[in-house]
């Protein structure tokens, strides 16, 4: 079991390192999802074709996925655009918002009732979202577009929970996959012409971003990703997500990593004291979310049992 968890960490931890590898790899934030999607992709059809996993799906299944895939690429461009936009640590911090949205949309879009807790969160959240906007007002527009990508990490993962029971998660993932990279395929020409100031679309790479991209798409991204699946038949579903709250922790402390040891493009990792003390409230209300959750799964279970026992 040590050597689960220590595996389940290190996921984590690489996926804390995506917002870095985004500062790393030269091409804008639209080629960049891009060459992710398309690597992914054709790394996970590989995974299915080696363990000899079906991959066929009825039409009207792949058309939904392919569609949710869109909103993967969308939320992708979005983040790695907020690490552009302000230092990875204020990109994180708007990250950590995912909760926040989470339990605004499941509500509305599951028809489930609101939990009055998950207000009190919010709450907190917003309080250290204030105190981190108001610690770098120059970083105002990077965090604001990671509270967006949040936004829209929760809102494909509300619809993944209903669509995971019907659909291995790898299969699930390779479709997904295939519609962000399909979906920035058909955006290309508009994006070239309207939206890179003539520049057009940069899709060569230069210097060591096939290296970073190639980590990216097949270490953060496809083994990441298996090797969860692998683990969440072992380790509870509560332990899971609450190691994956731990992902914006380990990101903060891998970007002031590399600015403490002077690596380009992180200069701006060391913050002001009201931004540490906003992102603390933020994670904290992140970390106590799963806590208080899986007590109140035990409490409702504990009380339905009692009923069947009177009854």
């Amino acid at each position: 079991m040590l050597k689960d968890y220590l595996r389940l960490h290190f996921i984590v931890l690489l996926w804390g390192f995506t917002a870095i590898l985004g500062k790393l790899i030269s091409l804008p934030p639209v080629e960049l999802v891009f060459w992710r999607t398309l690597l992914a992709a054709t790394g996970l059809a590989g995974l299915l074709l080696v363990r000899r996993q079906p991959w066929q799906i009825p039409a009207g299944e792949a058309l939904r996925l392919l569609g949710i895939g869109a909103l993967v690429a969308t939320h992708w461009i979005t983040f790695f655009l907020s690490a552009r936009l302000s230092s990875v640590s204020v990109s994180l911090a708007g990250m950590a918002t995912l909760a926040l949205w989470t339990s605004l949309l499941e509500p509305l879009l599951l028809w489930r009732r609101v939990r009055p807790y998950e207000v009190g969160l919010g709450l907190l959240t917003m309080v250290g979202l204030y105190l981190v906007s108001q610690a770098e007002l120059d970083q105002l527009p990077g965090l604001l577009v990671a509270v967006v990508s949040a936004g829209l990490s929760a809102l494909f993962s509300v619809f993944n929970s209903k669509l995971v029971q019907r659909h291995p998660p790898l299969r699930l993932t390779l479709y997904e996959m295939a519609g962000a990279c399909l979906s920035i395929a058909l955006f290309l020409p508009i994006y070239g012409r309207y939206f890179t100031e003539g520049r057009g679309v940069q899709l060569a790479l230069s210097g060591f971003d096939w290296l970073w991209l190639l980590v990216l798409a097949g270490v953060c991204t496809v083994y990441a990703f298996s090797t969860s699946v692998e683990l969440m038949k072992r380790i509870s579903a509560f332990v899971v997500n609450l190691t994956i709250n731990l992902e914006p922790v380990y990101g903060i402390i891998l970007a002031v990593l590399m600015y403490t040891f002077h690596i380009p493009g992180f200069g701006q990792e060391k913050l002001s004291t009201k931004f540490y003390m906003g992102t603390v409230l933020i994670l904290l209300s992140v970390l106590i979310h799963p806590v208080i959750d899986q007590w109140n799964r035990r409490r409702i279970r504990k009380k339905e049992a009692a009923d069947v026992l009177v009854g």
